[in-house]
């Protein structure tokens, strides 16, 4: 790793800080640096791009425009707004900390990000994000883009994929930041992250801060940042019954808890649950999941294998396949599904993750 001279980092920060000026994203959530939005911001950046979240962005601020207001929400208005962003323990911890910040802080946030990481779901990016944008406070915001750009200016080796390699980030970052403008700073590494300096394909020639650019300059800056490769998600195998009574959908809460937790679907189940040999025929498949119906809800189930690839998705430690059956039950016994069949536009209002909506694309059935 190399260390900047006080005259190179006060070189760094006027050239940063002024392509920023000129260059630097107009952000809906930029227009202020009110600490509510810009926390509600960083939150639905996590694991999801920029123009993704704008919209998203803008409805839920419709939708709940101050702390009180998302305090308040019921959880099935959360999830549907948030529906199609992933990642649904976000937004529930969004909640929790709205009733927090009301309950032991009368509604005021923290000023400070020692204080903001005492908050239910605010780790240590998103409390130097927010006291540094909207406090004004000198401190780093350390996420995938900060890890990027200062592994490569200064040929940083330390892994990122291990948890003490934060506070060697934090540590050179707290050095170089601008003092006067550290929420400016801040944003203009996400924006130098996300557009000359990013991952796979960066285009450092054009780079504003290309001539402190260390592992641009030695030709291999796509050596950094240094990472030990994860674990491949665990393969999961679900079926999807896409089964009716006359014109209403079978739907299943999922629990409150685990994966997916009040979202809504079919009747998803695993496969290892069938007792199926691994060369399994689709009519041996129909049948298990009939008795399955049966034997589970006490439902008489007519089924058909739906043709086709079969959905694929991927959580964090799992990768899910799931097979499309279709299905019609009858006017029989549905205690089991008592308050869970719903019209196709009763359908359509309930909150679903990501996955769902993808089932009921693939195999097209309304």
């Amino acid at each position: 790793m190399i260390e900047w001279d006080a005259a190179t980092i006060k070189d760094f920060q006027t050239t940063l800080l002024d392509w920023f000026d000129h260059e630097g994203r107009d952000l809906p959530w930029r227009h202020d640096h009110e600490p509510y939005h810009v926390w509600v911001s960083e939150i639905m950046l996590q694991q999801t791009q920029v123009q993704t979240v704008i919209p998203y962005y803008q409805r839920f601020m419709a939708l709940f425009p101050t702390v009180a207001d998302l305090a308040a929400a019921p959880e099935s208005q959360l999830l549907k707004a948030w529906e199609g962003l992933g990642y649904y323990s976000r937004v529930r911890n969004m909640q929790r900390c709205a009733k927090q910040l009301l309950t032991d802080y009368d509604g005021q946030w923290p000023q400070t990000a020692a204080e903001l990481t005492e908050l239910i779901g605010i780790g240590p990016y998103t409390a130097g994000a927010i006291a540094s944008i909207a406090f004004n406070e000198p401190v780093p915001a350390v996420d995938g883009n900060a890890y990027r750009v200062f592994s490569r200016l200064l040929k940083i080796d330390a892994d990122i994929a291990k948890p003490q390699t934060r506070a060697v980030f934090e540590r050179v970052i707290s050095q170089i930041i601008s003092q006067e403008r550290p929420g400016d700073f801040n944003q203009a590494i996400m924006d130098l992250g996300s557009s000359y300096m990013t991952a796979r394909q960066p285009d450092t020639a054009h780079s504003p801060v290309k001539r402190f650019n260390q592992a641009y300059l030695d030709g291999d800056e796509l050596a950094y940042p240094v990472k030990t490769k994860k674990p491949r998600p665990k393969p999961v195998a679900y079926v999807a019954v896409l089964a009716k009574m006359q014109d209403q959908w079978l739907m299943t809460k999922r629990p409150s808890n685990g994966m997916l937790a009040n979202l809504w679907t079919v009747p998803l189940i695993p496969i290892a649950d069938l007792d199926l040999d691994d060369d399994y025929q689709p009519e041996e498949l129909v049948t298990a999941v009939e008795n399955y119906f049966k034997r589970e809800y006490q439902l008489q189930l007519t089924a058909h294998y739906l043709t086709g690839r079969p959905v694929t998705h991927t959580f964090t430690h799992q990768k899910w396949t799931i097979q499309g059956l279709s299905g019609q039950v009858g006017l029989s016994d549905l205690a089991y599904f008592a308050g869970q069949t719903f019209t196709l536009i009763e359908r359509q209002k309930l909150p679903m993750p990501k996955v769902q909506e993808k089932i009921f694309a693939r195999y097209s059935i309304d």
